[in-house]
């Protein structure tokens, strides 16, 4: 019968599966039992190191600001999942103008509309740019949509408590932040700084539900770390160092920017976690807190590496030095406005 002979059979297209899982997620089961048993075998001495009324207070802040972020990085990393899978970047380039000065803009609502995590915004952002996009906008829409996204600015109002003025002043600053940003790239960047390398896409075979799976599965993974990381930093920093410094550093407004702006780089902690740190940062006041706020989700150590890795080193050690003092500024001025 014809279609039955050795040629045909070589042609039937065979079924493409997902990618395989990285290592660190692979063996996540093994290394969770692992702890589970360093733990059971530690009990006797964990017992005897807890009963320092030092290390009490520093469990107690790592645990609350853990526990009050895990719900919302939970939800961020679901829409993300969602968006990765039933929206293509395709459709956000479609939308966008044509005109940077209405683009620009354009692409910094968008961002609110089609939400993301950080690391999730820079392969978006490429894709956008290999399918036409404007770089300013795309560049916009990257910086805009892990930092005023519904999730985001959620979190914010939980983590401070009777004050929506901090949840205006992080939606106003983000969004000043992402639009100049895009303005300026307009205005002064150069096609030769980027290196056009599009994002790796999923298998063929992948369906829209194992791309959502696995990308929510990554993202909460890999921003959950961070999380711990950061939540890990925040109760060290009021435990170990001696208040009077931290005081000290506090009542300087300039030094209490500076030291914030930087420790929002060196974290890395997700946006949707952020604010929970933040908020336990109580010595220090609302406009430096909002430079934290404001600067997290646009620069850090993570996105430096992910955008020499998506649009090359001469890109990356620009954009990140013309981010971060368009963060501060940002933050500086609607603190001093609103704060």
């Amino acid at each position: 019968m014809p279609g039955n002979g050795p040629a045909q059979r070589q042609r039937r297209p065979r079924r493409l599966t997902a990618p395989p899982l990285p290592a660190p997620e692979r063996y996540a089961p093994e290394l969770l039992m692992l702890a589970l048993l360093a733990a059971v075998v530690a009990q006797s001495w964990a017992a005897t190191a807890l009963d320092h009324p030092a290390v009490q207070t520093w469990a107690t802040i790592f645990v609350s600001i853990t526990v009050q972020a895990l719900p919302f990085l939970a939800l961020g990393v679901t829409v993300s999942g969602a968006i990765a899978a039933f929206v293509p970047s395709s459709l956000i380039a479609r939308l966008l103008p044509d005109r940077p000065l209405v683009a620009v803009p354009a692409a910094g609502v968008a961002g609110a509309v089609f939400p993301g995590c950080e690391c999730g915004s820079v392969p978006v952002a490429g894709r956008l740019t290999a399918n036409g996009a404007a770089p300013a906008a795309a560049f916009a829409f990257m910086l805009a949509a892990p930092a005023i996204n519904p999730v985001v600015l959620v979190a914010t109002a939980v983590a401070f408590p009777g004050r929506p003025d901090m949840v205006v002043a992080r939606l106003l600053a983000s969004f000043a932040t992402a639009v100049a940003v895009g303005f300026l790239w307009a205005r002064f960047g150069r096609r030769e700084w980027l290196l056009q390398r599009r994002p790796h896409p999923v298998a063929a075979g992948s369906t829209r539900w194992e791309v959502f799976a696995g990308t929510a599965r990554h993202d909460f993974l890999h921003a959950g770390g961070w999380l711990v990381v950061g939540s890990l930093a925040a109760a060290t920093l009021q435990v170990v160092v001696p208040r009077s410094i931290m005081t000290s550093i506090s009542e300087t407004e300039w030094l209490a920017v500076v030291v914030l702006a930087t420790l929002a780089v060196v974290l890395a902690i997700c946006s949707e976690a952020d604010a929970f740190v933040a908020a336990s940062l109580s010595q220090f006041s609302l406009t430096a807190r909002l430079v934290f706020l404001v600067v997290g989700p646009v620069v850090d150590i993570k996105l430096i590496a992910l955008h020499a890795g998506i649009f090359g080193r001469s890109f990356a050690i620009r954009f990140a030095p013309l981010t971060f003092v368009t963060a501060v500024v940002s933050a500086l001025g609607v603190g001093w406005w609103l704060l």
